[in-house]
C-alpha cells in the first residue's frame, strides 16, 4: 500500500548516538562518518549500500553491536551528510571502496570486520580481495552478486533508457521516471525490498531516507561504470578472510541463490532466513544481530549454572517507563508475590522515572538497566502542546525497543531466572513472538489496555496502520498461543473497549476475554487504609477548612503545558474559592523552576507517595492517564482530567473505563482556557461523588496467577 501520509522530516530519537563523528575528504568529495563505542575491539565497519538510502539504514544494528564492539559507519556518497558529486564516474564501486579505506584511516582503524548489504557486497568484495590486510572478516546481507543460476527479477535493462508515457511496476526502474517522479519510484521500490507482512514502518523510513537525495543523483549511480560480472566472481574467489552470507528466501530483489553462490565462491557460511525479504537485518534484526555479533566478537562462554535445591527462585521484572503507574502497581504485585514465595528474589530491568519509585521501595535494579535506551525522553520529544500521538510515537520508537530487547536478551542469556514478568514491556513481548526460540523460562505479560485505535483525524491511513499492528499481534498469539504463560489484563471485562481491532478483525472485548485472565484493577494501595481523611490530612499538613487542589501530570515531561495553564487559572480560581490551597506536583521529569510562580501557589517536585495526597485532597486536576485517575476513583475524590490530544489510550481506553466507574469530569484542553478551568475547579471542589467501587485486591489476584508459574 503506497504511503499517502506526510512523514515528519525531523530526526526521530535514536537508541544510541555516536561517540565521535567527522568528515574525510577525498578527491574533493566529503564523506561523513560516525564512530560508536570508542576503544572497543574489534571494529565493525558497516558499509553503505545503494545511494538510495544512507547509514541510518543500520539503525537496528548499531546500538547492539556498539555495546560489544567498536562500530564505524559512513554515509555513501550521494546521500545523507556526504557530498553528491555530479559526475557518474564518481559513483563507481572502486570509489566507494576507496571511501571506506579513507574512513578507516581517519578513524585510526588498522583493520575491521566489514558488513555490506545489497550493493554493499560489491564494494565489500573489492576491499576484502584487494586490501586483505584491512579486512578481518566479511558479512554480506542480501548481496548483489553476479553468481547463482536464478536471474534478478526486475527487468532493469530494457526500460532504463526508454521514455514511456506511463510507468507501471518495474517499468518505474527508469531514469526518466526517477527524474519526473522520484517519490513514486521510492514508494514502489521499498515494498519490493520488504516483502514481509507488516513492514509499514521499514518502508516509511526508507522512503524518507530516499528523499534525502534526488532522482538525478540516483540516475548517476545507474550510469556509473559497473563491475563486470566475471570480475565480481573473481573478487569473491580471491577473498581469504572468514565470510558469512545472510539471505532471505523471500528476497524479491536478489534471489537467495545469489547469496548461496557468494558463500560457495568465498568458502563462507550461508544463513538463509525463512520468509525474509531483501533486508533481513531490518525485519529480522534479533537473529541478524546475534549472527553478526557471534561472527565479529563471539561472547565468552556463559557460566554453567548448576541447579541446586538451595538456590532461591529468581524473577526478572520489566516495568514500562512510559508513565509511573506501572511502577506503583508492579511494586504492589511484587510484594504480594513475596508473600506467596518469601524466598523469591526479584531483579528489575527498568529506567528513570520508574527506578525512582523502585528505589524508594528498596527494590533491586539490575545493573544492565544502565544500558537501556531512554523511552521517556523519546516520548517527550514526540509531544507538542498537550499533544502526543501515542501510536505514532511508539511506532517511531522501533530502534529503541529493539535495543532494549537486546539488553534483555544478553542479560537472560547469561543469568538464570525462573520467571520473566513484563508490564507493557512492548519490546519483550514483540520480539519474543518474533523469536520464540529465545524464550527459555516462564513468561508473564501484563497490560491495562488491548488494541491500537486510530484517532479520527488520522483518516484511512491511520485506520490501516492501527489495524495492521493489531493484526500482527493477533497473528503472533495465534501462531504461538503458549508463549505467554500468563496474559493478565489489569482490570475487568467491562473495562475493555467495545471497538473492533480493525476492519475484518475481531471485537477487542471478545478477543481479550478469550486470551487474558482478569485481575481487577491494581491500585498499589488499600483505599480502606486511607479512609480516615481527617487524620490523613493532618498528617500531610493540610489544615482544617482548607480546600486542597492537587495538580499533577504523572511521571513524564509531557504535561508541562497543562501545569502552566492550570497555574494561570489559579488567581481566578482562588477568587472563586477563597479557601483554595493549590499544590502543583511537577513530577520527576519537569524542573519546578521552569514553572510560573504565583502568590499562594505551591510547586513541589517528585512526590513518591502521591496517592496519599490525592486521597486527602478536595479536588485533583490531572492528565488523562489511567493510574492517577483510578487512584482518585478508588479514593472517591472528585477530579478534572484532560486527555492528551491524539493519545488514543487516554481518549478511548481510559475514558471508557472511567465512564464505567462514573468517575471524573473530562475536560478539553483546547477549549478550556484559564477562566473555564477556574470555574470547573469552583464547581467540582469538595463535591460528593458516587463512583463504582474499585477492588482493593487486584495485586493479590495478579500475584496468585503469577505464582502458579513458580
Amino acid at each position: 500500500m503506497a504511503s499517502d501520509v506526510t512523514i515528519p522530516a525531523r530526526e526521530q530519537s535514536r537508541a544510541s548516538y555516536p561517540d565521535s563523528e567527522g568528515y574525510v575528504e577525498r578527491d574533493g568529495v566529503r564523506i561523513f562518518y560516525e564512530v560508536y563505542g570508542e576503544g572497543g575491539t574489534p571494529t565493525i565497519l558497516l558499509l553503505p549500500t545503494w545511494t538510495i538510502i544512507h547509514s541510518r539504514g543500520w539503525k537496528m544494528q548499531i546500538p547492539y553491536l556498539a555495546r560489544h564492539c567498536r562500530v564505524v559507519t559512513f554515509d555513501g556518497r550521494g546521500n545523507g551528510k556526504s557530498d553528491r558529486p555530479a559526475d557518474a564516474s564518481a559513483y563507481a564501486e572502486a570509489e566507494y571502496a576507496a571511501d571506506a579505506l579513507a574512513v578507516l584511516d581517519a578513524t585510526e582503524t588498522d583493520s575491521a570486520i566489514i558488513v555490506g548489504f545489497s550493493m554493499g557486497a560489491q564494494r565489500g568484495l573489492v576491499l576484502a580481495a584487494e586490501h586483505p590486510e584491512r579486512v578481518d572478516g566479511a558479512i554480506f546481507i542480501g548481496p548483489a552478486y553476479s553468481g547463482g543460476e536464478e536471474a534478478v527479477t526486475k527487468p532493469v535493462v530494457d526500460p532504463w533508457e526508454l521514455e514511456l508515457e506511463t510507468y507501471e511496476g518495474w517499468e518505474k526502474y527508469n531514469k526518466h521516471h526517477w527524474l519526473r517522479d522520484y517519490k513514486d519510484f521510492l514508494e514502489f521500490f521499498f515494498p519490493q525490498v520488504f516483502t514481509e507482512p507488516h513492514s509499514t514502518k521499514a518502508i516509511e523510513d526508507c522512503v524518507v531516507w530516499g528523499l534525502e537525495t534526488t532522482g538525478a543523483t540516483l540516475v548517476l549511480t545507474g550510469e556509473a561504470p559497473a563491475l563486470d560480472p566475471n570480475a565480481v566472481r573473481d573478487l569473491a574467489k580471491r577473498v581469504q578472510c572468514p565470510v558469512l552470507v545472510i539471505h532471505g528466501d523471500a528476497d524479491a530483489i536478489i534471489p537467495a541463490t545469489r547469496g548461496a553462490a557468494l558463500a560457495e565462491h568465498t568458502g563462507g557460511r550461508l544463513a538463509i532466513f525463512q520468509g525474509s525479504g531483501h533486508a533481513p537485518h531490518v525485519r529480522d534484526p534479533v537473529r541478524a544481530n546475534l549472527l553478526i555479533r557471534d561472527f565479529a566478537c563471539p561472547p565468552a562462554p556463559a557460566p554453567t549454572w548448576a541447579r541446586v535445591r538451595s538456590r532461591r527462585k529468581r524473577a526478572l521484572y520489566i516495568s514500562s517507563p512510559i508513565g509511573l503507574g506501572h511502577a506503583q502497581r508492579d511494586v504492589a504485585i511484587a510484594q504480594e508475590l513475596r508473600n506467596l514465595h518469601p524466598d523469591l528474589e526479584i531483579d528489575w530491568l527498568a529506567q528513570n522515572p520508574v527506578t525512582r519509585v523502585l528505589e524508594a521501595h528498596g527494590e533491586l535494579i539490575h545493573p544492565a538497566s544502565a544500558h537501556l535506551a531512554n523511552e521517556s525522553s523519546h516520548i517527550e520529544s514526540e509531544s507538542a502542546e498537550h499533544d502526543l500521538h501515542a501510536f505514532q510515537a511508539i511506532r517511531r520508537m522501533d530502534e529503541i525497543l529493539l535495543a532494549n530487547f537486546m539488553v534483555f536478551h544478553d542479560l537472560v542469556r547469561d543469568e538464570p531466572y525462573d520467571l520473566w514478568i513484563g508490564d507493557e514491556a512492548w519490546e519483550l513481548d514483540y520480539y519474543l513472538h518474533e523469536n520464540p526460540e529465545e524464550k527459555r523460562t516462564p513468561y508473564v505479560w501484563l497490560t491495562d489496555f488491548v488494541g491500537w485505535l486510530p484517532m479520527p483525524d488520522g483518516g484511512d491511513r491511520e485506520l490501516f496502520l492501527t489495524a495492521d499492528y493489531n493484526a500482527e499481534m493477533i497473528e503472533h498469539i495465534a501462531r504461538f498461543p503458549r508463549l505467554r504463560d500468563r496474559a493478565l489484563f489489569v482490570g475487568n471485562t467491562e473495562d475493555v473497549v467495545p471497538d473492533a481491532f480493525g476492519p475484518d478483525l475481531p471485537l477487542i472485548k471478545d478477543w481479550t476475554e478469550q486470551h487474558y485472565d482478569f485481575t481487577g484493577y491494581v491500585t498499589g494501595f488499600d483505599p480502606s487504609e486511607l479512609s480516615d481523611r481527617a487524620a490523613l490530612r493532618a498528617e500531610l499538613g493540610y489544615a482544617e477548612g482548607e480546600q486542597v487542589c492537587v495538580v499533577t501530570v504523572g511521571g513524564s515531561g509531557v504535561g508541562g503545558h497543562l501545569l502552566r495553564r492550570v497555574i494561570e487559572a489559579f488567581p481566578e480560581a482562588k477568587s472563586r474559592v477563597p479557601a483554595l490551597r493549590m499544590i502543583v506536583v511537577a513530577g520527576p521529569r519537569i524542573d519546578p523552576s521552569t514553572l510560573p510562580q504565583r502568590a499562594g501557589l505551591e510547586i513541589r517536585a517528585f512526590v513518591p507517595d502521591l496517592y496519599r495526597h490525592l486521597a486527602a485532597c478536595d479536588l485533583a486536576v490531572v492528565q488523562g492517564g489511567l493510574t492517577t485517575s483510578m487512584e482518585l476513583a478508588a479514593n472517591g475524590r472528585p477530579f478534572l482530567y484532560f486527555p492528551l490530544r491524539h493519545h488514543f489510550e487516554q481518549n478511548f481506553h481510559v475514558r471508557h473505563r472511567l465512564g464505567n466507574y462514573g468517575a471524573g469530569r473530562c475536560m478539553d484542553f483546547e477549549t478550556a482556557d484559564p477562566g473555564v478551568i477556574a470555574q470547573a475547579i469552583a464547581d467540582e471542589i469538595g463535591r460528593e461523588v458516587d463512583y463504582r467501587p474499585v477492588e482493593s485486591d487486584g495485586a493479590a489476584r495478579a500475584a496468585a496467577l503469577i505464582a502458579e508459574l513458580l
